[in-house]
């Protein structure tokens, strides 16, 4: 591991608590993975509103998986793009129910064999339910790894990649949830609170940024 990538970690366990911190509400692994195919484009907070009720009229696999598609569309309209969200939690609780007797597979292979469940879905699961070493690519974790030099990507596959080479494994799921309250509080996407980031010194967005400033500033008037 880089010094620098090392001395970004560990300020980010200086400042926030290195213990797991799932912020979608579950109770048993399968509603995680319910809830996490619903929090694409939605908002954790949303998806905690809308399961509350969700996961007491669907108690089980088997319940979402004999679900009527029309009525669970109304039931998750609200965290948007409700029509595939409904379609793919039908046809990956019926696989769960007849191919795997209820339970959640533990391989990425397998876990992206499931309708609506891609890398990032699937690290979710391994990461929070299987406790494997995981690289979970949201917004947060993105914008933020490439404000701070640790990839030049946009693809989340590349991220996750790149991440997966610059961090130790042990910081993998950690780091997730470090830029997660990170992101929300500080760095935020339109106007991140640089004056009191204490990563700012390793932010090559906030480099450029201060750079300009000081090119302009200090640029010579015409005699």
């Amino acid at each position: 591991m880089k010094k620098r990538t090392g001395e970004i970690l560990r300020i980010l366990d200086e400042m926030y608590q290195i213990e797991w911190k799932c912020y979608l509400e579950y109770n048993e692994p399968w509603q995680l993975l319910i809830a996490t195919i619903l929090s694409a484009q939605c908002t954790d907070a949303r998806v905690n509103i809308v399961t509350k009720d969700l996961f007491v009229k669907y108690p089980s696999i088997e319940a979402f998986a004999r679900a009527d598609l029309h009525e669970l569309e109304e039931d998750i309209r609200s965290t948007g793009f409700y029509h595939n969200k409904a379609k793919n939690i039908i046809a990956c609780c019926r696989t769960l129910h007849t191919e795997y007797h209820d339970e959640l597979p533990r391989t990425l292979e397998e876990l992206t064999g499931l309708a609506g469940v891609g890398r990032k879905t699937a690290n979710v699961i391994r990461g929070n339910i299987f406790q494997e070493p995981s690289i979970v690519v949201d917004t947060h974790v993105k914008r933020i790894s490439k404000r701070l030099g640790l990839t030049k990507e946009t693809d989340p596959t590349k991220v996750e990649f790149d991440l997966m080479k610059e961090l130790p494994e042990e910081k993998w799921i950690v780091y997730n949830l470090q830029l997660i309250t990170f992101g929300r509080d500080i760095c935020t996407a339109q106007r991140p609170s640089c004056e009191r980031c204490r990563l700012r010194d390793y932010c090559v967005e906030y480099r450029e940024k201060t750079s300009g400033k000081r090119n302009v500033s200090g640029k010579k008037g015409k005699k």
